[in-house]
C-alpha cells in the first residue's frame, strides 16, 4: 500500500494547516507519485490519474501535478510544504491528512498459479505449510504469516522503496508466476494489475475471511491539509458526483472491492 500512511503526532499537522486554505484558483494541484502504476505515473496511465482527471472535470479546474516518489517524506515535501492542494490515493487510517470521503474499499489478496495444486481461501490452509510465500516486509498478511509460524517459508520484500527504481510489490506477483514462489499476499489493486504481467495466469483470492484481529482492507480517501474544510467539502462534493465514473474506472483496473459490510462486489 502507499506509503504515505506512515504516522507523525496530530498535533504538529494541525498548527501546520491551521488558519489557511486551498488558494482559489483555475488549476487543480496535486502531488502524485510519477512512476507508481497501477495507481499514477508521469503518463497519466494509472487509475488515480483517471480519478482525478474526473474530480478536475467536476470542478471546471486544469489538473497539474507535482511528481514525488510516494516513500518516506512523501507528505512532509509535498502536500505540508503547499506544492499541491490534494494528494488521492491514501487510506482513511493515515494521521498524517485530513482524509476526504473514501471512494473505494479493497483488501489484501493471496495469489497463486492457476496451473498449481492450490486451491486455498485462507492463510490458515493446511496447504500453504511448505510452500515458498512472498510477502511485502510491515505489511498486515506478514503479522499473520508470523502468528502462524510460517516465517521460516517467507520470501520478504521491501515495503518502502522508490518507485523509480524498485517496484517490491510487483516483483512478488511476478515471482509467482515465474515459480520463485508459491504464493504471494499483496494489496489487491496491485496484484490485480501485475498479474497481468506474469508468466503463468494467477488467482487472486481477497482476504475477507482472515480473522479479524489483523485488518486487511481499508477504505481509500483521498488528502488534503487539515483545517481546510471548505477545501475538503468541495473535494468530497466532486467525489460524490464522480462515483459511478470513479467505479467504472476501478472495475476497468480489475481493483478488488468490497461493499460496506467488506464483501467482494462481485459486479
Amino acid at each position: 500500500m502507499t506509503s504515505a500512511c506512515l504516522l507523525l503526532p496530530a498535533a504538529t499537522l494541525a498548527a501546520e494547516g491551521s488558519g489557511r486554505q486551498a488558494l482559489t484558483t483555475s488549476i487543480l494541484r496535486v502531488c502524485a507519485d510519477p512512476e507508481n502504476l497501477p495507481f499514477s505515473n508521469k503518463a497519466k496511465q494509472g487509475f488515480e490519474n483517471r480519478i482525478i482527471d474526473l474530480i478536475g472535470a467536476n470542478l471546471g479546474l486544469e489538473v497539474r501535478y507535482t511528481w514525488f516518489p510516494q516513500t518516506v517524506g512523501f507528505v512532509r515535501n509535498t502536500l505540508r510544504l503547499r506544492e499541491c492542494d490534494l494528494i488521492s490515493g491514501i487510506t482513511t487510517t493515515s494521521e498524517r491528512v485530513q482524509n476526504t470521503n473514501p471512494y473505494y474499499h479493497s483488501v489484501y489478496t493471496m495469489v497463486y498459479r492457476r496451473d498449481s495444486a492450490i486451491d486455498a481461501t485462507r492463510m490458515s490452509d493446511a496447504q500453504l505449510k511448505g510452500l515458498k510465500l512472498g510477502v511485502v516486509a510491515g505489511t498486515p498478511p506478514a503479522n499473520i504469516i508470523a502468528q502462524l509460524g510460517l516465517l521460516g517459508n517467507v520470501k520478504p520484500y521491501h515495503l518502502v522503496a522508490d518507485t523509480r527504481r524498485d517496484k517490491p510489490a510487483r516483483q512478488a506477483v511476478l515471482d509467482v508466476g515465474n515459480g520463485v514462489t508459491d504464493v504471494a499476499f499483496i494489496w489487491g489493486p496491485i496484484a490485480a494489475y501485475y498479474a497481468k504481467e506474469a508468466a503463468s495466469e494467477l488467482v487472486l483470492v481477497p482476504l475477507v475471511n482472515e480473522d479479524k484481529k489483523v485488518r486487511l482492507s481499508f477504505r481509500v480517501s483521498m488528502a488534503v491539509r487539515y483545517n481546510e474544510t471548505d477545501w475538503k467539502r468541495t473535494i468530497n462534493q466532486a467525489l460524490k458526483e464522480s462515483r459511478a465514473e470513479i467505479y467504472e474506472v476501478l472495475q476497468e483496473f480489475g481493483v478488488p472491492l468490497l461493499n460496506d459490510r467488506g464483501e467482494v462486489i462481485t459486479k
